[in-house]
């Protein structure tokens, strides 16, 4: 009995490091403090619990019914980063020329607004990006009964709730930085995600360049 509830407990140990250094609850707080700058703290708050909520269904749901979804539709791991990799650019590129934060918003823009950054970038695929859908699918498939199921399912929730308490934060090291501060950290961070952006892309595309050069006529 000691040795399963050891063998459980380096379980959820692996589940949750991996998720932990692939999401990277505390490595996103600059991105989520620039894009939501010009929002309250009511709505920076709904935004933050929107956008992890999101980020937990789908890397739930992936973990279930990933491998059946990417048959169906003959996705590939590789397409999936790539096309992170494109979002991530765009991103990145705006928070770069500081558009994220170009005007004031009113109350009606502003909940329009949050509503679609908690969705798009933020819950996905900042949070429920390629590698960590990747992992749910994987780490998924590796559990061998229903309490490493839900020792995967757990890790998951616990990794987002690291990073909901994180953004729940955010609000306050803003106040502290100040506006000019914020520009600043938003077109450094805007450099930074284009440079994921071109590593998601680099390695969805290794492996399809490699295939394609792999292939020899008959």
């Amino acid at each position: 009995m000691n040795l399963q509830l050891h063998d459980y407990l380096t379980t959820f140990l692996l589940f949750f490091t991996s998720f932990f250094s692939i999401i990277n609850p505390l490595g996103s707080i600059p991105v989520f403090m620039s894009m939501t700058s010009k929002l309250d703290e009511r709505q920076r708050r709904a935004t933050a619990y929107k956008a992890t909520f999101m980020a937990f269904i789908v890397l739930v749901v992936f973990a279930f019914t990933g491998q059946i979804l990417f048959k169906v539709f003959g996705i590939s791991a590789s397409g999936f980063r790539i096309a992170g990799g494109v979002i991530f650019f765009i991103m990145g590129y705006d928070m770069l020329n500081a558009r994220i934060s170009r005007m004031k918003i009113d109350k009606k823009e502003a909940k329009a607004y949050a509503e679609d950054i908690s969705i798009t970038p933020l819950g996905i695929p900042i949070l429920a990006g390629p590698g960590a859908i990747t992992n749910s699918i994987v780490l998924m498939e590796d559990a061998s009964n229903w309490i490493m199921k839900v020792i995967l399912i757990i890790s998951i929730a616990i990794t987002i709730g690291i990073t909901l308490v994180s953004w729940m934060s955010a609000g306050k090291i803003m106040k502290i930085i100040g506006e000019t501060g914020n520009k600043i950290m938003m077109k450094l961070m805007g450099l930074i995600v284009m440079v994921i952006a071109v590593e998601f892309m680099v390695a969805g595309l290794t492996p399809i360049i490699r295939d394609i050069f792999m292939i020899t006529p008959k």
